[in-house]
């Protein structure tokens, strides 16, 4: 059994604390600063950390934490040199006593992973870094849209009670999206009012879970009859786009929403 708790940091970012009896591990830690108080208020020592993609808000803070013999697991096509134990697809890691399967993820970067578990006695866990968020997705600074597509699609099909740890707080902005391209969709609207109850109280809105974003992240719901009719009408297309070209709408319209 572990715990999983946030540690917020910058304008938006949350790394996150894995705590067991034995081991503390921390999620793309951006900045020691944080890393280091939430350690000293548990009295813990740092026992390894998991990095999901290069950039400098998930690794800005690895070298001040790093310590001989301090695993630091990343992707084996990292640009960064701290990671010594490098994982690909499929791979599989102990952490905190549990096994943390590495998923490949591309799309927001090349080298993205995404680290998945299905501890005894909980439920599953996902640390989806900037691929997976609360009613939205990563940009795609690096991948192409058919690559983040086919990864979004790879952890839509986890179980419906995985507990998704994304690396931000955009569930808000990500849902007044979600609501203007699919408006008819009452999960949304129910969804908006307890994230705005959440954030009102400095409440975290996340984890999220696969179930809650099968049922409000237009980014998951290409398959939806609202959404397929307002991506038609924006490309201004007689013939019905497919589901990657309704993504890559829905991405390009986010990104100037």
């Amino acid at each position: 059994m572990f715990q999983i708790s946030p540690i917020p940091a910058f304008h938006d970012n949350y790394f996150w604390l894995i705590e067991s009896d034995t081991e503390t591990w921390v999620v793309d830690p951006g900045d020691a600063t944080p890393v280091i108080k939430a350690l000293q208020d548990r009295g813990k020592k740092l026992s390894g950390i998991l990095i999901t993609h290069h950039h400098s808000d998930h690794i800005g803070g690895v070298k001040e934490l790093h310590y001989p013999g301090l695993q630091v697991i990343g992707p084996t096509k990292d640009r960064f040199e701290l990671v010594n134990d490098a994982v690909s697809d499929g791979d599989i890691r102990q952490v905190c006593g549990a096994q943390f399967k590495v998923i490949e993820v591309p799309g927001h970067t090349l080298n993205h992973i995404a680290f998945f578990s299905t501890p005894s006695g909980q439920a599953p866990v996902l640390f989806s870094g900037d691929t997976l968020f609360a009613a939205g997705c990563g940009r795609l600074f690096e991948g192409t849209p058919k690559q983040m597509f086919r990864s979004l699609n790879r952890l839509l099909a986890l179980p419906d009670n995985t507990q998704v740890y994304c690396a931000h707080e955009y569930t808000e902005a990500n849902l007044r999206f979600a609501l203007s391209v699919e408006p008819g969709n009452q999960d949304i609207v129910q969804r908006v009012r307890e994230v705005s109850g959440l954030r009102a109280q400095g409440i975290p809105s996340v984890p999220t879970n696969i179930k809650i974003e099968k049922a409000t992240n237009p980014f998951l719901r290409t398959t939806s009859a609202e959404i397929t009719s307002n991506i038609k009408a924006k490309l201004e297309s007689t013939g019905t786009p497919d589901q990657t070209e309704i993504f890559a709408q829905l991405r390009k319209m986010k990104d100037i929403f």
